[in-house]
């Protein structure tokens, strides 16, 4: 079959991304929570001169802290130390058998990371499921969130309230354990990249689709699942109005994502994921946002056109 050999050859990861190689040098965080010991992969980069100032970055559902490779270079050629870790879950860091996955629990494990590595306040920029996570981190912890920073952050609407219904662990591990890098690739290129498609992006996908294919696929999958819920039971946009302190919105415009719009009717699917009105939406609901559009990038600008994109990013951190 013409496809299998391409198949064959996609490289498999272990259950914490053993085998793909990190941009830059990786540590790990080790600590308990919830009765368990638990480490956090994270990469920490310093400015090749120093500003004073640090970025931490959290990564989407569908991507890692290896997916920042671009922004961190950019960030610390410009004076910026940088924290980007990967969450409990996800990627390098532990896999668990049983976690109460949380924003909140996710926040205060982000700030464990800071407080152990010296960083009292720091710019939290956060892309897609990061966006929800930063924004919590935000309102936990406005007296260390120097700048708040989102980039196509999911959770700009409440699918729940808007009439999406309600999926368990149990059916979300049954489509997970189906994940391959045709079906990361198919999604991603529906929702994330105007429709358009460049061979770049190929390694990110294999970077997710190897986890699954590797021998702990079906803890990868499981993990997925219960951090699938918590997007769903524990939106953070009515909370919008509560931020405090000084937020920068990035939005690319052609994004459609809207986590369980497949499980919604037709005539409410239709509705979400309009980034067209979200990110303006959240600009008007957040006190004083600023709101940076990119008319034709989508749900990951950073990767899909990254000088315009760091171009704003730069100067928007520097409106502080």
């Amino acid at each position: 079959m013409p496809g299998m050999s391409a198949a064959q050859d996609r490289p498999t990861y272990g259950p914490q991304l053993e085998g793909f190689q990190y941009p830059f040098k990786t540590e790990r965080f080790s600590f308990s929570s919830q009765g368990q010991k638990l480490d956090m992969a994270f990469m920490d980069i310093a400015a090749e001169n120093p500003n004073g100032r640090t970025v931490v970055l959290l990564h989407g559902k569908n991507f890692c802290g290896a997916t920042w490779e671009g922004t961190i270079a950019r960030l610390t050629s410009a004076g910026y130390r940088v924290i980007a870790p990967d969450q409990v879950g996800f990627c390098m860091s532990s896999k668990l058998a049983a976690y109460q996955f949380s924003f909140h629990q996710l926040a205060e494990n982000t700030k464990a990371l800071l407080e152990q590595r010296g960083i009292e306040r720091a710019t939290i920029l956060g892309h897609s499921m990061g966006g929800m996570l930063a924004t919590r981190f935000a309102l936990m912890y406005p007296e260390r969130t120097e700048q708040l920073v989102l980039v196509n952050p999911i959770g700009l609407e409440d699918w729940k309230a808007k009439g999406v219904p309600y999926q368990s662990i149990d059916a979300a591990y049954e489509t997970e354990k189906k994940t391959s890098f045709d079906s990361i690739k198919q999604y991603q290129q529906t929702f994330y990249y105007s429709g358009e498609w460049k061979p770049d992006y190929d390694r990110w996908v294999e970077m997710s689709a190897g986890m699954y294919r590797g021998e702990g696929g079906e803890r990868v999958a499981w993990n997925q699942a219960l951090t699938s819920d918590m997007l769903f039971t524990q939106p953070v946009v009515h909370e919008f109005g509560s931020l405090k302190v000084p937020t920068l919105l990035m939005i690319g415009l052609t994004d459609k994502t809207a986590p369980g719009g497949n499980r919604a009717p037709k005539e409410i699917a239709a509705t979400l994921g309009d980034y067209t009105q979200l990110g303006k939406q959240a600009a008007q609901a957040i006190p004083g946002a600023a709101l940076v559009e990119f008319e034709d990038l989508g749900h990951a600008p950073q990767i899909q056109d990254p000088d315009r994109f760091h171009a704003a990013l730069l100067d928007g951190l520097k409106r502080l």
